[in-house]
This record gives structure tokens, C-alpha cells and sequence, in this order.
């Protein structure tokens, strides 16, 4: 076997043809640097070069080695650097899950963030509800999340990274789409109420119940895909409770009314493992102290 010392010293007689040159560029004396080419040509099984005291010529098998040499050394030091900027977070991979309705408002441009921060940086992704982001976290099938809580907060950490209105989905000829003004509780007592499963989509049938406390409706379906609510709803299945992101799903059939809750309850969060020590999810984490960060404009 040969030593990258060796394809170094080698590399530097080849270009320069000179003993006395390549020892100079090496920053060491010629002796050593003409022992360390004979142990190449000793390991590698063929003479290199040709040398007396005039000339130095690279042989057919030399000029043939050097080409792999060049291809060799530059192949380490581009391991080094991958190394380094691996370590930094710099390069490497992001296994990311994301729920269906996070997508449309934040996927596009939390991808096009990466790929101006962090164009090394490969993102796998998995489309998946809440809970099984959770699990595949906990596992370490993913290194960052974009779902909603709860969660355990003593494995799980999270950093809200986006905020949006609660709004009603109703059909477009339903009473409810012609009311004109924020739609109360009250407004939906005795409708039929699609709402969410209590464990696969928990998030938003806590803030159905919640809303809807007072209200005794008719929850008939619970489902978990926020795009299979308006789609029931579409067909005359009932009304809902929905995201404001909604609205960018383009269903034909249905009206968004605003609802009488203040502010911007509905929150998407940011979730990693405490325990990860992925250098590429501390990196990405950093991005999101931008507030910029999943601007639609960006």
C-alpha cells in the first residue's frame, strides 16, 4: 500500500519535472522526497519515472498513475471538507414530516430557504398526521417535524413557527355563509358537525370541542385529514372547523366564514427530539429565528 505522503511527493516531481522544484514546493529536501517516490514505485509494482542527473520524464504507466493520483488527492481533501461541513451542518441530510395542510403554507417556503441557506443540505421527506411524526421523532426516524401538539415536552422539544386564524368551512348555499359577520357557537347548535379524530388528529378536535362547547351540535364523522373535512363538507356532509391554510386547498362548493375566536389560534410548531445531535437540525433550527423565514414572499 501507498501512502498519500507518497502520491504527494509523486504529483509534485510529475508537474514539475524537477527533484530540486517539487522538494521546494514541498517544503522539505530533496532525499526524503526521492525516497518517498521510490516506496510509490516500490508498492505501486512499476517504474513512474525515468531520471538521471539531466532530465526527469514521466513513464506511459507514470503519466497513466498520474491522472489517478490528482483524482486520488483530490478526492481526500474533498472528504475533509465534506467532514468539516458536515460537522458544521453545513451538508448532510434532514429527514422532515409534515402534515398535509402545513404544506401549503410553509413547506414551499421552508424548501426554498434550505436550498438558499443550506444548498448541501439533502431534506427527505414524509408526509405524515401529527402523531405519527411524533412516533417516527421518537424513534429516529425523523430529525425535525412541522405538527401540531401536544406531545410529551420531556422528549420533544418545539418552536411555534407559524400562526393562523380558525375559520368555519360551510357549503356555499348553506345559511351560514350568508350571515355576514363572525360566526359564534350558537350558530351551530343543531348542525351536523364534522369534526376530528380525538387521537390521530387531536389538535383540531380540541379546538372543535372547545368552540363548540355550548353549542350541542351533531358530530356524526371525525376524521384525520383536514382535506377530507372540506371535501365531506363539499358534499353536503355537514360544516367544520378549519384552518384559515385552508382556504388554499381550492375545493369547489364550499364558503369560509371567519369565527368569533380573537387572534391566531391555530399553531403550527417546529418539533425535535431533545436528545438528537444532528449538527444539521441545530443548523436548520437556527434558520427559524428568522422571522422571515416561511414567508410566502421569500
Amino acid at each position: 500500500m501507498f501512502s498519500l505522503d507518497q502520491l504527494s511527493a509523486f504529483v509534485a516531481v510529475a508537474e514539475e519535472l524537477h527533484f530540486g522544484r517539487a522538494a521546494e514546493r514541498l517544503n522539505m529536501t530533496q532525499p526524503p522526497l526521492s525516497r518517498q517516490v521510490q516506496k510509490l514505485e516500490r508498492a505501486v509494482g512499476v517504474r513512474l519515472l525515468e531520471r538521471d542527473n539531466r532530465r526527469v520524464v514521466l513513464t506511459e504507466a507514470g503519466r497513466a498513475f498520474l491522472t489517478e493520483a490528482r483524482r486520488l488527492l483530490a478526492l481526500v481533501e474533498t472528504a475533509g471538507d465534506l467532514a468539516r461541513r458536515v460537522d458544521q451542518g453545513a451538508a448532510g441530510t434532514l429527514r422532515l414530516g409534515f402534515t398535509a395542510v402545513s404544506a401549503i403554507r410553509t413547506l414551499g417556503p421552508f424548501l426554498r430557504r434550505m436550498s438558499e441557506e443550506l444548498p448541501d443540505v439533502d431534506v427527505i421527506l414524509h408526509e405524515r398526521v401529527t402523531p405519527a411524526q411524533i412516533d417516527g421523532l421518537v424513534r429516529g426516524e425523523l430529525d425535525l417535524g412541522l405538527g401540531r401538539p401536544p406531545f410529551d415536552a420531556q422528549v420533544l422539544d418545539s418552536q411555534v413557527v407559524f400562526r393562523e386564524q380558525l375559520f368555519a368551512v360551510v357549503p356555499s348555499n348553506h345559511r351560514l355563509a350568508t350571515l355576514g359577520r363572525p360566526l359564534s357557537p350558537a350558530d351551530f347548535a343543531q348542525e351536523q358537525v364534522i369534526s376530528y379524530s380525538p387521537t390521530q388528529a387531536r389538535y383540531f378536535h380540541e379546538l372543535t370541542i372547545r368552540f363548540l362547547a355550548d353549542a350541542h351540535p351533531r358530530i356524526e364523522q371525525r376524521v384525520q385529514q383536514i382535506l377530507t373535512v372540506v371535501l365531506l363538507v363539499a358534499a353536503g356532509r355537514g360544516v367544520a372547523l378549519v384552518p384559515a391554510s385552508a382556504r388554499s386547498l381550492g375545493v369547489q362548493g364550499v364558503a369560509y366564514c371567519e369565527v368569533g375566536v380573537p387572534g391566531e389560534p391555530v399553531e403550527l410548531h417546529a418539533i425535535w427530539n431533545r436528545d438528537s445531535t444532528s449538527p444539521v437540525l441545530q443548523r436548520v433550527l437556527t434558520l427559524f429565528d428568522d422571522p422571515t423565514m416561511l414567508s410566502e414572499h421569500q
